[in-house]
């Protein structure tokens, strides 16, 4: 997608908040919301600008997801950023330069999406269709549901901690910045996932969209596939997956040239252009070597080589999705190439994929004993079979977790997996393994100091 240009009133930079407490700011050199959403063109203006804000590296094209695989053992962290380094070695501080933004930035897109929730049903235009009117509502709605799901990933405590969900997540803020700073405590994990499912079914009832760069009903049922999976919701997770397996114009690819290309596999991707994702913690900067105009921080693990040798001809680790290049530690090593524009920063942000679909039914049916849509086997073999490799006769979940790991490397997904499957995030053969057990404190982030001292209300995480 390329970078549209928006309107200032979008992008105010304070982090969140409109309850009480509060002191009454005026926003300087903004338009005020009347003009903003005085008519369609301007109200899409600024749904645009939504998706251009999580196209920062700090919101979807980069950060987060790579700071998580190097928390778990997909990466060997080779950088020198101490902030990155804090990271890697469980010792991440809560003033982390790194850490902070991740937190600032995806409020602000959630603010955005706010602005377009309350302030779009309210314009004037009498050309605005009302089903025009909800389709920018249900994409705002899914965009908020997201920014809010990937906050509380790692900011706040999961059921491995607290199995009920009652441990602190991170707050929600569901109305827009206007000039009142607020300071919300933070919500449980619980309410949190329930507000989640509460945008993300209203936005499928809402979105008519079909531009996968952008929010569709597909998607929306697809990160509810991902959050009924996380909470162990497990026909329903299935029965979601399953439908999202089923939407015209979403099916398997026959091969991985669908990085970067507009695709079948995808359900839901951002589409970059040069810039869009610029700095130094995109996923372009950080995935490859510094041959190819990366800081070549993220090369493979020995513990993913060596998953990986277990069954020859796997060509998600033949050239066809990996590269030999020089690492930060100036040594040839192997990285993948997922994100192969270094020095471009266009790669796109690979948010929802349909193969994660199938592994998700897979993962689903087999702990509830059901066969919704297919069988488990079948699901599984679906993406092995692309891959080169031969089908199973029977599968365990420690087979789909595998699976899972092999085909989601380098995306984000695997910490989170880890401890949904209560394990430790990295083996005892692996640096800082006793700090990385589901139970430990350091597996979830600080919460950042600057916002701490903003905010009152906001306590910090265990063990902090």
């Amino acid at each position: 997608m390329k970078k549209i240009k928006f309107i200032s009133t979008l992008i105010i930079g304070l982090s969140l908040f409109s309850c009480d407490n509060s002191l009454d700011l005026e926003p300087e050199d903004s338009l005020t919301p009347s003009v903003v959403f005085s008519n369609e063109a301007l109200s899409n203006s600024a749904l645009n600008g939504m998706y251009s804000a999580c196209q920062s590296s700090d919101a979807l094209s980069g950060t987060l997801d790579a700071i998580t695989e190097w928390q778990t053992d997909n990466v060997k962290f080779v950088g020198s950023f101490p902030t990155f380094q804090e990271i890697r070695d469980y010792s991440t501080l809560s003033d982390n330069s790194s850490i902070t933004p991740l937190w600032t930035t995806h409020y602000r897109v959630i603010n955005q999406a706010n602005m377009i929730i309350k302030f779009v049903p309210l314009s004037p235009d009498v050309n605005f269709s009302t089903a025009a009117k909800d389709d920018m509502v249900g994409q705002a709605k899914f965009i908020r549901a997201l920014m809010h799901f990937r906050l509380s990933n790692v900011f706040g405590v999961q059921f491995a901690q607290n199995p009920s969900g009652n441990g602190l997540s991170v707050p929600l803020v569901l109305t827009p910045f206007e000039g009142n700073i607020s300071v919300p405590a933070r919500s449980t994990l619980l309410q949190v996932y329930t507000q989640i499912e509460n945008d993300l079914l209203d936005a499928s009832t809402k979105i008519t969209n079909t531009a996968k760069s952008k929010a569709t009903v597909a998607a929306a049922k697809g990160l509810l596939a991902r959050l009924y999976l996380y909470q162990g919701r497990w026909g329903e997770a299935a029965n979601m997956a399953n439908d999202v397996i089923n939407t015209s114009g979403i099916s398997l690819a026959s091969n991985y040239a669908f990085y970067n290309a507009n695709s079948t596999e995808h359900v839901f991707q951002l589409l970059n252009i040069a810039g869009d994702a610029a700095g130094a913690q995109s996923y372009s900067n950080l995935f490859n070597g510094t041959n190819f105009g990366g800081r070549g921080d993220c090369p493979f693990s020995q513990d993913l080589r060596d998953l990986f040798a277990l069954e020859s001809g796997d060509i998600r680790v033949s050239a066809t999705l990996t590269r030999n290049g020089t690492s930060a530690a100036g040594i040839t090593d192997l990285f993948t190439r997922k994100y192969p524009n270094g020095t471009t920063n266009v790669d796109d942000p690979n948010v929802i994929r349909v193969s994660e679909m199938f592994l998700i039914r897979a993962e689903a049916n087999l702990r509830a004993g059901s066969t919704i849509g297919d069988t488990p086997v079948n699901d599984v073999n679906r993406t092995r079979n692309r891959a080169g490799l031969t089908s199973l006769v029977s599968v365990t979940l420690n087979d789909i977790l595998v699976e899972r790991r092999k085909e989601f490397c380098f995306e984000g997904l695997r910490r989170m997996d880890l401890l949904r499957f209560n394990l430790p995030l990295r083996s005892a053969s692996l640096p800082n393994s006793a700090v990385s057990t589901p139970t430990s404190p350091k597996v979830i982030f600080p919460i950042p100091q600057r916002e701490m001292d903003i905010n009152p209300n906001l306590v910090p995480n265990p063990g902090y």
